[in-house]
């Protein structure tokens, strides 16, 4: 077979099927359709000739083995992807297919002409002059995060299923749900997936090679208000509502997500609801910086003891949860994984594109249960958006880039 012969359509398949993930259920996965999604990958992989394939009762996760064909000198790898959407419609994907752009146009994605990719607004297109771009049509988000990162892996474990002559180690592939609602990682089985070390294939742009994440927390204040008529108000009434603005007041008035870039962390207030009585407010906290980050979380509760005090009264409080680390804090202990990738995509004549994620993958999760796995590009731009698009090219060299990292792990 040739190399990326199944890749397009095996993309657009996946992508016309509705696996956007519930955070609102308490099961795993959190939604029936990435179930049925999981058990047709499956097939799927039974189908192409992989072994050892199971699905995992307790993650969701499907996997298999491509059984190495080198005498077991390279160390076993895997190959890792997210099968679930983000929370933007993805009922009736349509992709659309627009070959030979010109990197110079406006794409029309509806037909009424309302929703369209521009240039002035996503300059990124000139770069994909020539290309065949795969499309949304304007009602939906495309799924290319992380339906391209599975067809990927699946596409570059078929070629070699099909060319035996090519040598590899033991290759693991892994599939799950609910990384989009931060919980797909979770009960992951990572000692029982066999592999060394492992990438998550769902990056954005060609070259993309990531392994510096957020460290990530939530924070959900409860405040307690005393409602009374507006009319004998003043010195009763504690308006819940306001000490919630109160509260978001007392932080650091530049340390929001619109504000900040690279290595700045931030608190999110992304959620704030409640009458007079009780009031709710979400936040999500992120930095770089593991000391800096515990700082953030302090800064909280610090501004709860205050207004506590002010009010002579437990009235506000403040529950953290954390999320994810920052996955350096593992990988630059060996750096193998990392630099496996670079060499590849040099080798390829890829630019790597290394740079510090403003969020997390699933990887931030894995690398701390003893699996490295630094993130890798699969093509996709403009995420969990109708203006989501990606480059055919570039997921063909993603899969160039799985096979390469493969074929270097047996000369290792």
């Amino acid at each position: 077979m040739a190399k990326y012969e199944s890749l397009l359509s095996r993309f657009i398949g996946y992508a016309k099927v509705n696996t956007r993930s519930d955070p609102d259920s308490t099961t795993i996965p959190s939604a029936q359709r990435e179930v049925d999604f999981l058990k047709s990958i499956a097939e799927e992989l039974n189908e192409i000739g992989l072994s050892d394939i199971q699905t995992d009762p307790n993650s969701g996760y499907v996997t298999a083995l491509l059984p190495a064909n080198d005498d077991g000198k390279a160390a076993p790898i895997g190959f890792l992807a997210h099968i679930d959407t983000a929370d933007f419609n993805a009922e009736n994907i349509a992709p659309q297919i627009v070959e030979n752009y010109d990197g110079q146009s406006d794409i029309n994605l509806s037909k009424d002409g309302k929703w369209m990719l521009k240039t002035a607004e996503f300059p990124a297109l000139h770069k994909y002059a020539g290309q065949t771009l795969i499309t949304t049509d304007g009602t939906t988000l495309l799924g290319a995060d992380d339906k391209a990162g599975v067809a990927e892996i699946i596409t570059a474990m078929d070629y070699l299923v099909n060319h035996p002559e090519v040598k590899h180690g033991d290759l693991h592939v892994g599939f799950g749900p609910d990384e989009e609602i931060g919980t797909g990682a979770d009960h992951f089985d990572a000692k029982g997936f066999g592999a060394d070390f492992a990438y998550t294939v769902d990056g954005g742009p060609l070259g993309e090679l990531e392994y510096e994440t957020f460290n990530a927390a939530q924070a959900t204040i409860e405040i307690d208000g005393k409602e009374v008529h507006t009319a004998t108000a003043k010195g009763v009434m504690i308006n819940a509502l306001q000490v919630g603005i109160d509260f978001h007041n007392l932080l650091p008035e530049g340390d929001r997500p619109e504000l900040t870039e690279g290595r700045q962390g931030f608190f999110h207030l992304y959620k704030m609801n409640g009458t007079v009585d009780h009031a709710t407010l979400t936040y999500i906290i992120r930095d770089h910086d593991r000391q800096v980050f515990e700082q953030r979380k302090q800064q909280m509760l610090d501004i709860a003891e205050k207004l506590n005090a002010d009010y002579e009264a437990d009235r506000v409080h403040v529950t953290l949860t954390d999320q994810y680390y920052n996955m350096r804090e593992v990988l630059e202990k060996d750096m193998t994984a990392v630099d496996l990738a670079k060499q590849a995509m040099e080798a390829l004549n890829i630019e790597p594109v290394i740079y510090p994620v403003r969020g997390g993958t699933d990887g931030s999760k894995i690398s701390f249960m003893g699996l490295p796995t630094p993130n890798l590009f699969a093509g996709g731009e403009n995420m969990h958006s109708r203006f989501e698009f990606v480059s055919l090219a570039t997921m063909e060299q993603a899969v160039d880039v799985i096979l390469k990292i493969s074929e270097l792990n047996t000369e290792a």
